[in-house]
């Protein structure tokens, strides 16, 4: 009958959108893994080389800071398409999970450094001269000192960017990248089928809000300490 759509086979689809869980686990992990270690870096590094800090460093800091400017405003949908050079070179290809990581990963720590050089700089100016005055080494400041002391934003910080990361990883979809976005493009927009879309989205929003009360509970536990 014209207009009458069957019932979803979840018998079919349920292993399928398993699979897709898995892989949107898998980029977002691997994405915030080496990302937010690069992002802490850059991060560390934009804090540190500003005028007057701990290494400054004019052209370091310019440089890092026009790169962070000129790739954080572009839509990651563009991203996506607009590394594709790169994306190839490192992974082999720009289709797959693999091959979306690597967008995920660069745009990841690009805004990662923006979000930690945002929280360091927060830090008052006087625990750092006060380890200065006591002869402490400008390393072991920066990273045993300044960054411990803005520790529960940088894990708020970090929250923020696990929720852009599934919203990435769901993006990726778009050009074949697995896990969820291409399983309600695939099971979902392209077949008209509602039942998929949403059951889709609300599994994101599961892993979006475990993700959230994990982070909040961390930085309030470390406030308390």
């Amino acid at each position: 009958m014209i207009g009458v759509r069957t019932a979803t086979d979840w018998g079919s689809l349920a292993p399928v959108l398993w699979e897709s869980v898995q892989e949107t686990v898998y980029m977002v992990a691997v994405t915030l893994l080496i990302g937010g270690v690069a992002g802490l870096l850059i991060g560390a590094a934009l804090y540190a080389t500003r005028p007057g800090n701990l290494f400054a460093n004019r052209v370091v800091f310019n440089v890092l800071n026009l790169v962070i400017n000129v790739i954080r405003p572009i839509p990651f949908i563009i991203f996506l398409t607009a590394v594709g050079p790169v994306t190839k070179a490192i992974a082999g290809t720009t289709l797959g999970t693999e091959a979306a990581i690597v967008p995920m990963t660069i745009m990841a720590a690009v805004v990662i450094g923006r979000v930690v050089e945002q929280n360091l700089v927060a830090v008052d100016p006087g625990i750092v001269e006060a380890a200065l005055a006591i002869g402490a080494k400008r390393l072991s400041i920066l990273f045993g000192v300044v960054i411990p002391e803005a520790l529960a934003p940088l894990i708020l910080g970090y929250t923020f960017m696990f929720i852009a990361v599934v919203d990435m990883s769901a993006m990726a979809g778009y050009i074949g990248g697995g896990g969820l976005g291409n399983f309600a493009i695939i099971y979902g927009y392209q077949q008209f089928n509602q039942e998929a879309t949403w059951v889709t989205v609300a599994i994101i929003i599961v892993i979006v809000q475990v993700g959230q009360i994990f982070g909040n509970w961390l930085a309030q536990r470390i406030l308390r300490q």
